[in-house]
């Protein structure tokens, strides 16, 4: 199963330094929020992703171009003109990189990406967000539910897109954009899509957020998976912050690939340039 990450955004709360790289490239624990996003996909088996760039997205390809040289040890033959690897210390990861558009909306993007996911059901995310939610968890509740799309629900106020529940069922029956913070469940990513969602999407001024979703919840196919463990948008400085003090105090919650792992990339360099729990509603 494909995993999307959408990695087009202009990142402008988070300034201070997205003026240099594209939010998704903003690190934590000297690396970046979107290498810890891949991470948890990888950690539940899913290690084919297709990124969708926009602002800055030239640095996000030159990122991943050069990851293989920084994580590994080769010789370079420059007569003729070969490379010899020695160590490989990368993820088995397979990625393709897409350019969406400067000003493409969250919808277009995925539509932009449509002939590179086939007719197979596929994971999505947003590229500025991480959790320890069970991704294997999320998937077999998606088939059970039979819906075109499901959304991980968690709950946190104000900010973010508000998702009102049904009653006796695990569907939504409103979503808000945003929302003032009244103690409902929020938009937390970590979607579940079938290919016929993207049918839903109009073009590149598509918000996935507003009229698919709607139109989802009115055809009674969007599905709410209740994530009730960690989750954490980084949409400010604040929150990266935040991010980066769990780190340092050594056992971040969102790392669930493992402990081990987690100390031997906690002093790596990098290349520079928002819950496992069925819905009972």
């Amino acid at each position: 199963m494909k995993v999307v990450i959408l990695a087009g955004g202009y990142g402008t709360r988070l300034s201070e330094h997205t003026s240099v790289v594209p939010k998704p490239l903003v690190e934590v624990g000297g690396r970046p929020i979107l290498w810890h996003i891949m991470k948890l996909y990888s950690h539940h088996g899913l290690n084919e992703f297709v990124i969708c760039c926009g602002h800055k997205g030239t640095v996000i390809k030159d990122y991943f171009m050069s990851y293989l040289s920084h994580q590994g040890d080769f010789t370079l033959d420059l007569r003729s003109n070969r490379i010899e690897m020695h160590r490989n210390g990368c993820e088995p990861w397979k990625v393709t990189l897409v350019d969406t558009g400067e000003k493409t909306m969250t919808g277009g993007r995925l539509k932009r990406v449509r002939d590179h996911l086939g007719d197979a059901t596929f994971c999505m995310t947003y590229g500025d967000g991480v959790c320890d939610v069970n991704i294997r968890e999320l998937i077999k509740f998606h088939h059970q539910q039979g819906a075109l799309a499901t959304v991980t629900a968690v709950q946190l106020p104000g900010r973010f897109g508000a998702i009102n529940l049904s009653s006796d069922r695990p569907r939504a029956a409103q979503f808000r954009e945003k929302d003032a913070g009244d103690g409902q469940v929020i938009n937390g990513g970590f979607f579940v899509v079938e290919p016929q969602a993207l049918d839903l999407v109009d073009g590149d001024s598509t918000s996935w957020e507003s009229e698919p979703l709607t139109r989802l919840i009115e055809q009674d196919q969007l599905a709410v998976y209740r994530h009730h463990g960690y989750w954490q948008n980084m949409d400010t400085l604040r929150d990266k912050t935040v991010l980066q003090e769990l780190w340092d105090a050594g056992n971040p919650p969102w790392c669930v690939w493992g402990k081990g792992d987690f100390a031997a990339t906690a002093n790596t360099t990098t290349p520079k340039p928002a819950i496992a729990h069925q819905a009972t509603l």
